[in-house]
């Protein structure tokens, strides 16, 4: 792999995204947060008045991301609205969209955008499908109680809506979902670091993080050296 790439596994609200973005700040490298694709289609779809089940438009809207401009579609906050979640979930099912998606993510390994000199990425697949390669395999985990209680925060703190209760067992149904999809089932790679940060607070999820990235790609660059 021409660019080192630093894979960040886990899921929901178990303290990866924060990590990543962290880490690629850290590092200098390029970030894909790549649950975001999903609903960037979507809502590429929505846009122009689409219908986000249509194979045709949706796998349409998939390959027209760029790259180089995917940091901007991905920060708009029009993608946290239900409507875009709902028509993330009917693109997700789409083949053509996770073909497309696919390919992007690889790109995105190939050829970091902007210049940079390495990529993070985080998701529920990218050690094991996405990135394989990949010298950096961390997979965030927290208890199922930990990750509930922080999205319960995340949406108190935006909305003021929603139950701890209610939170729990949405999270707790996708795991139970993620972990038996038949294509790409959320778990960590064989040779994958696993972080638990149940206990771990920000600062110190992102320290071991790093201690981890450092040492992987250390070990990577003497490996180049010493072959």
């Amino acid at each position: 792999m021409p660019f080192p790439i630093i894979a960040i596994d886990g899921p929901a609200a178990s303290g990866k995204g924060t990590i990543a973005k962290r880490l690629a700040a850290h590092f200098g490298f390029a970030h894909l947060d790549t649950g975001l694709l999903y609903r960037a289609v979507g809502l590429a779809v929505l846009k122009t008045n689409g219908d986000p089940a249509d194979a045709v438009q949706a796998g349409q809207a998939a390959n027209k991301l760029n790259a180089e401009g995917i940091e901007k579609a991905l920060a708009d906050p029009a993608l946290r609205e239900d409507r875009v979640s709902i028509a993330a979930s009917k693109t997700a099912a789409i083949p053509a969209v996770r073909a497309a998606l696919l390919k992007f993510q690889r790109d995105f390994c190939a050829k970091p955008p902007g210049g940079k000199r390495g990529a993070v990425l985080d998701g529920r697949d990218i050690g094991t499908v996405i990135a394989p390669q990949a010298p950096v395999k961390i997979f965030v985990s927290a208890s199922l109680e930990a990750r509930a209680e922080r999205r319960f925060k995340e949406l108190q703190a935006e909305s003021g809506h929603g139950t701890y209760s209610a939170v729990l067992a949405d999270m707790k149904e996708r795991d139970a979902r993620d972990l038996s999809r038949a294509i790409a089932p959320a778990k960590p790679a064989s040779d994958a670091v696993i972080l638990d940060t149940t206990t771990m607070t920000a600062d110190e999820a992102f320290a071991a993080a790093l201690k981890v990235a450092e040492s992987k790609l250390q070990d990577g660059q003497q490996g180049v050296g010493n072959g």
